[in-house]
């Protein structure tokens, strides 16, 4: 027993083992477990004799043997757990105060913070519940360099101040050399926390990464884990009371470490996702409005023919809105002779076309060219049908214009031959025919025969001049004067076809360079034209105005119209609607040749049954301007 003594001086060596084995941060942690235990057994022996007292006394001598003991201490036994737990919270929170609650909720904040998506928000909350848990001001966050996989970047840090580039290569898990300079919690930096007791103190580490530390200043870097691949490490500084942290604390960490990284993960995969959905919207936009910027109309029709895509060239063409063109039948948003074309060629495998359908659509005249694609998947099956509509309207009237003008081109050619062959023969009958009169008496009544002759040879030469006489003359004309001079000569037939007259001339018109009988040509086959429209009378409207530089005329009457067909004709040579022997169909023909001389354009719009209209216009005449 006196020996024994010798025993109590091994206490102070195991509390130094202590100290040392647990970096000196469990000592708290020690020293409260052992007054817990200290507390709770001596509680439980003042219950055991208590229990032993109190049943000596109830049942006196008969049971103060081995039973009374052992039923004192099961019931010692069973309640020693119980009051050390009781006291152990009690001690937890005498010495953690308000920490205590944090401990208790971390857990559950690490489960809930999967559910957040975005990196700063969760990281400044990762950050903050951190330090208010374990008193900690220095806390830094490392995750995966995007540029250069397989280095660490920091990524968010509070109470740490960076000056200088850092080298963070002691952070990657596969650096082992480390192991010689660092002390672990666990053999390998992949499944335990790296701890630093000295950043300055640290053996075996670069000069740079040396410096790293001293810059960072932190003890703990506790790596963030999912699927073996390391997202992040959270970095740890002392508390700020200079302590190191605990093995629960750093326990502790290591088990949010686990939800970080899921969060980190989830939040990585949401920024992607996100990324994409962004480039999908912006291609889709881009896609958009390629197809909008395009003067084709676009428009895309499921199986059903169920229309899914209306682009704004449509909507401009037949005039319906493209949200109440969507979701609707083809057929009903489509003129009817259009749509049945269309549907006609529902089963077309291969790429098919419609050439030059001419429609009347909401008062309009339209030429479309209507190119119909298949539309498939990327599976290449086929989904849809995707329809181009090409209005080429102007360009037929441009080509129709050009057709007559190579028609008119020909029939002068035409006639400057036949002029040029006529007028030949034509000198020769007039030279004879004065060599006669010459050598008839002066008295011969045969003189006045003879002068009839050589006036009608003069007219007839002059006819054949004016065929080969294309250019303009040099004179200036006031049309409104042209125009007046021409209803003069009219006025009698009209009047007594009981057409009334509407006269809408523009004031101080600019004159327009040409020939005054050659415009008066045109306008008399106008005129007449519109009178033979009106059989049973009619209204004839004649406007003049001067526009950006030409002076506009227009003739407008009430009569039959032209058909469709034909108005794409009437200005052919020998093309006439009249009946035999009303007309010979040159009269559009030349009045056409005379406005291309005088460098002008015509163009007529005609509706059946309401009437015709003609818009002629000629360049102005410039006015010289002087120094």
């Amino acid at each position: 027993m006196r020996t024994s003594v010798l025993s109590l001086v091994l206490i102070p060596l195991y509390f130094g083992y202590a100290i040392i084995r647990y970096r000196l941060m469990d000592v708290d942690i020690i020293f409260k477990r052992g007054l817990a235990y200290t507390a709770a057994t001596a509680a439980v022996a003042a219950v055991y004799f208590a229990l032993v007292a109190l049943i000596a006394d109830i049942f006196h001598a008969q049971t103060s043997g081995p039973a009374t003991g052992m039923i004192a201490i099961v019931i010692a036994a069973f309640l020693f757990q119980p009051f050390r737990e009781w006291i152990q919270a009690r001690l937890d929170r005498f010495f953690y105060r308000d920490r205590l609650d944090y401990r208790r909720t971390l857990i559950e904040f690490g489960r809930t913070l999967t559910n957040e998506v975005r990196f700063d928000p969760m990281l400044g909350s990762v950050m903050d519940r951190l330090s208010q848990t374990l008193l900690v001001d220095r806390i830094a966050i490392f995750m995966e360099d995007p540029i250069q996989p397989g280095r660490m970047r920091l990524a968010r840090s509070m109470g740490v101040r960076l000056s200088e580039p850092m080298d963070l290569g002691f952070l990657e898990p596969a650096r082992p050399e480390f192991a010689r300079g660092a002390l672990f919690f666990r053999p390998e930096f992949a499944r335990g926390a790296l701890f630093f007791e000295s950043p300055r103190a640290a053996r075996d580490v670069s000069d740079s990464v040396r410096q790293t530390l001293e810059q960072l200043d932190l003890n703990y870097f506790v790596p963030c884990r999912i699927r073996e691949h390391t997202v992040a490490v959270l970095g740890l500084g002392k508390t700020v009371d200079g302590d190191f942290l605990s093995s629960d604390d750093v326990e502790l960490v290591q088990t949010i470490a686990g939800y970080v990284a899921v969060a980190l993960d989830n939040a990585q995969l949401y920024s992607s996702l996100e990324q994409k959905a962004l480039e999908i919207a912006r291609l889709k936009d881009f896609s958009e409005n390629i197809v909008e910027s395009l003067n084709v109309g676009v428009l895309a029709v499921d199986l059903g023919g169920m229309v899914e895509s209306w682009n704004t060239r449509m909507e401009q063409l037949f005039g319906v809105k493209r949200q109440d063109a969507v979701g609707h039948q083809l057929r009903a948003l489509l003129p009817e002779e259009l749509a049945a074309e269309i549907a006609a060629r529902r089963d077309e495998e291969q790429i098919t076309g419609i050439y030059k359908q001419r429609l009347h659509h909401q008062g309009k005249f339209l030429t479309l060219n209507v190119s119909i694609t298949p539309l498939v998947s990327k599976s290449g099956e086929r989904i849809g049908r995707l329809l181009l509509f090409d209005d080429v309207t102007q360009r037929e009237r441009m080509e129709e214009q050009m057709t007559q003008t190579e028609k008119l081109t020909s029939l002068g050619l035409l006639a400057a031959g036949v002029a040029h062959e006529v007028n030949t023969p034509l000198a020769v009958i007039s030279n004879y025919i004065q060599m006669l009169a010459k050598q008839m008496p002066d008295d011969d009544p045969r003189h006045a025969i003879i002068d009839k002759i050589v006036k009608q040879t003069f007219r007839a030469s002059e006819i054949v001049n004016n065929l080969l006489n294309f250019s303009r003359t040099g004179a200036d004309i006031d049309v409104n004067r042209v125009v007046e001079e021409t209803l003069s000569l009219v006025a009698h037939p009209l009047k007594t076809s009981q057409i009334h007259i509407v006269k809408q001339l523009g004031e101080s018109l600019p004159p327009v360079r040409g020939s005054a009988n050659k415009l008066q040509q045109v306008f008399l086959n106008l005129f007449l034209n519109a009178r033979d429209a009106m059989p049973a009378g009619g209204m004839l409207e004649i406007r003049t105005a001067a526009h950006n530089g030409s002076v506009e005329v227009e003739v407008a009457d009430t009569g039959a119209g032209i058909p469709r067909e034909h108005i794409h004709r009437i200005f052919d040579p020998f093309f006439t609607t009249k009946s035999n022997g009303r007309g010979t169909g040159l009269g559009l023909s030349v009045s056409y040749g005379i406005i291309k001389e005088h460098a002008g354009k015509i163009d007529v719009r005609s509706t059946p049954g309401k009437g015709t209209s003609f818009h002629v216009e000629f360049p102005a005449l410039r006015k010289a301007v002087h120094a």
